[in-house]
């Protein structure tokens, strides 16, 4: 019988329209992919359902026992994201024991509206994770509601003029100096450490298909106009400056204080240390 194939999750946003684009065209040869929203896989990851996969980057400091973290790409911005976004009755100065209905799909989100919302403004609201849509975005019984994603990245360029709406990537950045770390490529521990061989034809498969998407950005962006509503060139400006996929030194420091604060916070019992897959 032929080896199974390495299990890769992917979360099919556009903010990895690159490498949804180079796995689409041959990068994925060899892989089984599992596309998902981040909530799902993140759960996937921890039961054994997946190999490898793009994950919030809240659930490393939650399971680092039992994730590596692959070497190279990520989900970052330096300042606004565009993606992430709290949408508000009220300016955000004035939550403070308020209700905010925040989306089931990520659970970086959710900790970094926390942290921003003590941390940033001293507030300290009652939170319900459930189903939220753009044509009405704030339920009745809530002050605020937190979008993330293409819900999010939509409402940033059609929210009603009569909301305050609140860039998380922006928020972030006012609080800390800091870039932002919102999704890591992980492995499972068990598959970085027994099957090293396939780890690194992984590892090269994503690194390539980033590679080749980014290389034919213009295409990426054009295959997918017909069935998301954005323009071009409001895709053309996220992907081609507010959103970055590489974990270099910078990056890593955003992401230490995003952990350093998530334990502050009580969101982690501690921050963990880095560990790296192959290191």
């Amino acid at each position: 019988m032929p080896e199974p194939l390495p299990r890769v999750g992917h979360i099919d946003f556009l903010n990895v329209l690159p490498l949804a684009y180079g796995y689409v065209h041959g990068g994925a040869d060899g892989l089984a992919i599992e596309r998902g929203v981040p909530a799902v896989l993140n759960s996937d990851l921890i039961a054994g359902r997946l190999d490898v996969s793009n994950v919030s980057s809240i659930l490393y400091a939650r399971h680092a026992d039992k994730l590596h973290i692959l070497h190279g790409p990520c989900v970052s911005t330096d300042g606004a994201v565009e993606s992430i976004l709290l949408l508000s009755r009220k300016p955000i100065e004035e939550i403070e024991d308020d209700r905010i209905a925040l989306t089931a799909k990520s659970a970086t989100s959710h900790a970094l509206l926390k942290i921003i919302l003590r941390s940033g403004y001293g507030a300290v609201p009652t939170y319900n994770v459930q189903s939220l849509s753009v044509e009405h975005p704030i339920p009745e019984d809530a002050t605020a509601a937190l979008f993330i994603g293409d819900d999010a990245l939509y409402l940033y360029h059609h929210a009603s003029p009569s909301l305050y709406v609140y860039d998380l990537g922006a928020e972030w950045k006012k609080l800390t100096g800091k870039k932002m770390v919102y999704a890591l490529w992980v492995a499972s521990r068990r598959f970085a450490e027994q099957d090293t061989a396939s780890l690194a034809r992984v590892s090269r498969a994503i690194r390539e298909s980033f590679a080749y998407g980014l290389a034919h950005k213009d295409a990426a962006i054009r295959s997918v106009l017909g069935e998301k509503p954005f323009t071009y060139e409001e895709l053309d400006h996220y992907l081609g400056g507010v959103i970055h996929w590489d974990l270099t030194e910078e990056y890593l420091d955003g992401l230490r204080t995003f952990y350093e604060l998530a334990a502050r916070t009580g969101l982690i019992e501690k921050a963990p240390e880095l560990v790296f897959a192959g290191a």
